[in-house]
């Protein structure tokens, strides 16, 4: 009845799955089980409807299962305007008056959002202090790179502003945007402040001076740079079809991240650095004292 394989023969070269079973109208309806004989212990045959029941009942086509235990499966898509993290909480809630001896996991992209939900915060601090470092090793200085940096926290806050007003989630690929903005807008800060510690070391101005004059000079590269990437995104914004909401996520957040991170570029960064630049000039004259001193050591001698 249950056509059970139990064997292979072999024929002509090929090989035949061996499989017993009733003729067919003996096991197409429940009814037919009646025409089916079993030996007692006495060795007489019995009609098998002498010794069961039959009844039919509902019984899933399937039974699925989940760390080899078995399970359903609840599957839903979230409203527009629910993020993932708020359809999460309501399950969690929900699977809490769940019986003791049931168990609950999660699949798909709530159990990425399960075990990966602080790496953003890990990745996001480990790319902020390896370009921290990089940028104290390359200006000697502890306090431009924070100047540069001053822009990043703002950037994000422009970036995070259409994730707050619906317009896309929080996710793997908006994550990914959040993190490659990171440097896409430091790039700004390196040039405007590396262009102001070499005017204040070769002119000798103040930091204020400094500052507006390396805005003015610097300011169509930082408008240039923004104007290429965001039009380069601009086509991720209008995507359409297979993947279209990934695409759209990583291109919302670079592009609102770079235009509100530039005007922060060119408006506060010229603010923080006329308050907290080191001064370039005592350090160059310094280097100079030195250079005119070992050079003038050997006439000495």
């Amino acid at each position: 009845m249950g056509e059970n394989y139990i064997n292979r023969f072999g024929l002509d070269g090929r090989s035949y799955d061996v499989i017993p079973q009733s003729t067919r109208e003996r096991r197409l309806t429940p009814e037919a089980l009646a025409l089916q004989y079993v030996r007692t212990a006495d060795g007489d045959l019995v009609p098998l409807s002498s010794v069961v029941a039959v009844s039919v009942q509902v019984e899933p086509n399937k039974l699925t299962q989940f760390d080899q235990q078995n399970s359903a499966t609840f599957q839903a898509i979230p409203a527009p305007g629910v993020t993932l993290g708020d359809a999460v909480a309501f399950l969690e809630s929900v699977a809490a008056d769940l019986p003791a001896d049931f168990s609950h996991d999660w699949q798909s992209d709530a159990r990425q959002y399960k075990q990966e939900g602080n790496a953003l915060a890990l990745a996001f601090a480990a790319a902020l202090i390896v370009i921290y470092l990089v940028l104290a090793a390359q200006y000697e200085s502890l306090v431009d790179p924070l100047v540069i940096l001053i822009t990043v926290p703002l950037s994000i806050c422009g970036a995070l502003v259409p994730l707050a007003l619906g317009g896309a989630t929080l996710n793997i690929y908006t994550q990914i945007g959040l993190v490659t903005l990171i440097g896409l807008i430091s790039k700004h800060g390196i040039l405007m402040v590396e262009f102001a510690n070499e005017l204040r070391a070769a002119e000798g101005l103040t930091p204020v001076e400094a500052v507006l004059r390396a805005a003015q000079i610097r300011l169509r590269p930082i408008l240039m740079t923004t104007a290429a990437m965001v039009f380069g995104l601009l086509p991720l914004l209008g995507a359409s079809g297979a993947g279209a909401q990934s695409r759209f996520g990583l291109g919302i957040v670079i592009v609102c991240g770079m235009v509100v991170g530039t005007l922060f570029t060119l408006f506060v960064l010229p603010t923080v650095y006329s308050l907290l630049a080191r001064d370039h000039a005592t350090g160059a004259a310094r280097r100079r004292e030195l250079a005119e001193a070992g050079a003038a050591a050997p006439q000495a001698h």
